[in-house]
C-alpha cells in the first residue's frame, strides 16, 4: 500500500457529515455541543478518511523533525528498557530526541497514542510488535512519516521491523527440550491474547512435539508480578499434570516456577527441568544456574535506531531484520546426551 501525498483535512470530514467545522472539532475534542449520534458518525467518517489531527502550526512541525515517539507494552522487567539503551545510543549520537508511552498490552491505547502523536508530526515512530489495531496499521501506512516495528518479526511491515521470529524462538526452545529427552513438556505464560508473542512462542514450542505426538501441556495466568505469576501459574499446573519439563515465557516466570517446584518437594533437574527466557539477569545470579534463550536487546535496539534515521534520512535500508536467539545451558535442565 503506497502512502499518501496529501492529508484529508477537518472539511473533508465537515462535508461528508454534512455539518459544520466547528461540530466537527467538537466531536474530535470531545467536548459538549454535538449530540453522542452525531459524534459517533463524525469519528467514523474520520476513521474512514483516515484523518489525522494536527492540531499544530508548521513551525511546530518543524520544531519536532528531530522528534522520535516510541511505544512500548510495559517497562515492567528488562527487556524493554534494554531495546530503549540501544535505541538512545544511536538517537543522542545523531541528535534526536524521544518521547516514549507504554499501553499495557492495549491496541487500542497504541491507537491512541498513534494518533496522538501523529498530530506532533514527528520524525519518525517506533512500535512494539507487529500485531496492532486494524486503525493503526490504516492511520501509519498513510503516513509518509518513518515506522519501526520492533521485538518482532514479519515479512509485511507496516515500514520496516527489527526483532526475533517468535514462532521460530519458540522451536528452537521446543527442540532443545525435546533433544535432551523430555517427552511430557508443559509450558507457562500469559493469559491467551494478553502478548502475542508469548502466543507465538507456545505455538512454535507445540509445532515441535506435534511431530512426535505430543500434547504441550499450558498454563496462562493473568500478567502481573512476574514471579508471582510464575509461581501460580506454576502451581496451577501441577494440580492438574506432572510435567518432566517446563518452559516459561521469560525468566522471571521461571524463577517463580522453581520456587514453586521447590516447595513442592521437586528437585530441579532430577525431577523438573525449567527453561527461561531472554537471559534476564537474575539467570545469572541464582544459586542454580537457570538454562535460557538469550535475545540481543541492546543490538536489536540499535539496529533498529539505525534503520529508522536511514529511513528518515531517506537512505534505503532492510525491510525486515531477525535476529536468531541462543540458548544458554544452565544447571536446571538434563545434560546433553553424547
Amino acid at each position: 500500500m503506497t502512502k499518501r501525498d496529501s492529508q484529508t483535512k477537518i472539511e473533508d470530514i465537515a462535508a461528508k457529515a454534512n455539518v459544520s467545522i466547528m461540530s466537527v472539532s467538537r466531536a474530535l475534542r470531545g467536548i459538549e455541543g454535538v449530540s453522542e449520534k452525531k459524534r459517533a458518525e463524525i469519528l467514523k467518517i474520520a476513521r474512514e478518511l483516515k484523518y489525522v489531527p494536527n492540531s499544530n502550526a508548521r513551525s511546530l512541525a518543524l520544531a519536532n523533525s528531530n522528534l522520535i515517539g516510541i511505544s512500548f507494552p510495559t517497562f515492567a522487567g528488562e527487556v524493554f528498557a534494554d531495546i530503549l539503551s540501544g535505541m538512545r545510543r544511536i538517537f543522542d549520537l545523531a541528535g534526536y530526541s524521544s518521547v516514549i508511552d507504554t499501553t499495557e498490552y492495549d491496541p487500542e491505547a497504541e491507537l491512541r497514542w498513534v494518533r496522538r502523536l501523529l498530530s506532533w508530526q514527528p520524525a519518525g515512530i517506533i512500535l512494539t510488535g507487529t500485531d496492532h489495531h486494524p486503525d493503526t496499521f490504516d492511520l501509519l501506512r498513510a503516513t509518509p512519516i518513518p515506522v519501526l516495528e520492533i521485538w518482532d518479526h514479519t515479512d509485511d511491515p507496516i515500514d520496516i521491523c527489527v526483532g526475533i521470529d517468535h514462532s521460530i524462538a519458540g522451536q528452537r526452545i521446543g527442540q532443545y527440550a525435546f533433544d535432551l529427552g523430555y517427552r511430557r513438556p508443559a509450558f507457562v505464560s500469559a493469559a491467551k491474547g494478553f502478548d502475542p508473542r508469548a502466543d507465538a512462542r507456545l505455538a512454535g514450542v507445540r509445532e515441535v512435539y506435534a511431530r512426535a505426538g505430543i500434547e504441550v501441556v499450558s498454563s496462562r495466568c493473568t500478567a502481573g508480578n512476574s514471579f508471582v505469576t510464575g509461581l501460580e501459574g506454576t502451581a496451577q499446573l501441577l494440580d492438574r499434570v506432572r510435567p518432566d519439563v517446563i518452559c516459561y515465557l521469560n525468566d522471571h516466570l521461571a524463577f517463580g516456577g522453581m520456587m514453586c517446584c521447590q516447595a513442592r518437594g521437586l528437585a530441579v533437574p532430577d525431577d523438573i527441568g525449567i527453561i527461561g527466557f531472554n537471559q534476564l539477569g537474575i539467570a545469572s545470579v541464582l544459586p542454580m544456574q537457570l538454562t535460557t534463550f538469550r535475545t540481543p536487546r541492546n543490538l536489536m535496539g540499535s539496529t533498529g535506531a539505525r534503520n529508522l534515521l536511514a529511513r528518515v534520512n531517506g537512505v534505503k535500508t532492510q525491510t525486515a531484520v531477525a535476529f536468531p536467539v541462543e540458548v544458554c545451558v544452565g544447571q536446571t535442565t538434563r545434560v546433553q546426551m553424547g
